[in-house]
């Protein structure tokens, strides 16, 4: 029975060499492959100019997909639909940390902040902190309004709801781990400026019809969305096979840089999603005591 990798990556990196910001921003290499890089503390080098082909260029896919690209969509989104539909119901460990490096990419300040969703006793689904947050950064402040903003970044972007609004293409596979992989471009038809739209790449396992990796930006009509006072657009998204059953986000990566008069500073935003289990149910509420029927008045005596 073929048997399917647990993650995609794991917790101190995905096991996949991570290609280059660069090659994954939009970029493939000429081969229909990315780029790999050198593993490093310090953000990813670009790969060089003529080893890449920006996607505005792509080309045909070499060959077609076994199915028909339109019906890998449509079941991929559907299996969107019912991840965004139980995600829910599971809590996990979260954990986000923003790294800014030096001039000679050595780590120059962090922070960081551990949370775990939990059900409290009252049976609401709460976000308990773990670790509270710590900063040595330099040069840009976080506040915890700018922390919670990374919640409204949709994880499962290309649910059934969404395909409409998209233009989607196949444009080649690959292999990320031990999984054979179809490759689709996602470009939104049109943008506004009240809503944000997803713009970039998603892998599905060829076998299974599941999105088990994203890489892209979000967008509306004034350009690219950023994530409150952050500087971060373009995010690389990993999932992990929970229960054998759903791909759930576990590793979220952006690279970025801050343009300060001091000079650029090199960036990192990392999320870590990390011990997924089903939340437990909420208590039924208590069952209202039956009525009881008040004592009859005493009979008028008779005069």
């Amino acid at each position: 029975m073929y048997m399917k990798r647990d993650t995609i990556g794991g917790w101190g990196r995905p096991r996949l060499v991570v290609a280059r910001a660069a090659c994954f921003a939009a970029v493939l290499a000429l081969n229909g492959r990315c780029v790999p890089a050198q593993e490093s503390q310090a953000p990813l080098t670009p790969p060089a100019e003529h080893d890449v082909r920006r996607m505005g260029n792509v080309p045909e896919a070499a060959a077609p997909p076994a199915l028909p690209p339109e019906e890998i969509i449509r079941k991929f989104s559907q299996k969107e639909d019912e991840y965004l539909a139980v995600r829910p119901t599971y809590g996990s460990r979260k954990t986000i940390r923003v790294d800014e490096f030096d001039h000679e990419g050595k780590l120059a300040g962090q922070f960081l902040q551990v949370t775990e969703t939990i059900r409290a006793s009252n049976g609401q689904i709460v976000n308990k902190v773990v670790q509270h947050p710590q900063s040595t950064l330099h040069f840009f402040t976080l506040e915890p309004d700018d922390v919670k903003e990374l919640d409204r970044i949709p994880p499962f972007p290309l649910t059934s709801s969404q395909l409409a609004k998209y233009d989607l293409k196949y444009i080649g596979d690959e292999q990320i781990d031990e999984i054979n992989c179809y490759i689709f471009q996602v470009k939104p038809k049109g943008v506004e400026r009240m809503h944000a739209y997803f713009d970039g790449i998603a892998w599905v396992d060829a076998q299974y019809l599941e999105v088990v990796k994203t890489y892209g930006k979000w967008v509306n009509e004034l350009g690219d969305v950023h994530v409150a006072t952050m500087p971060f657009t373009t995010f690389e998204t990993y999932r992990e096979n929970v229960d054998g059953k759903y791909w759930f986000p576990n590793y979220q990566r952006s690279d970025d840089t801050l343009h300060l008069k001091e000079g650029d500073i090199p960036v990192r935003l990392v999320i870590k999603w990390t011990d997924f289990k089903p939340l437990p149910a909420a208590a039924a509420a208590p069952s209202p005591a039956p009525a009881t029927a008040e004592p009859a008045a005493p009979a008028k005596p008779q005069s």
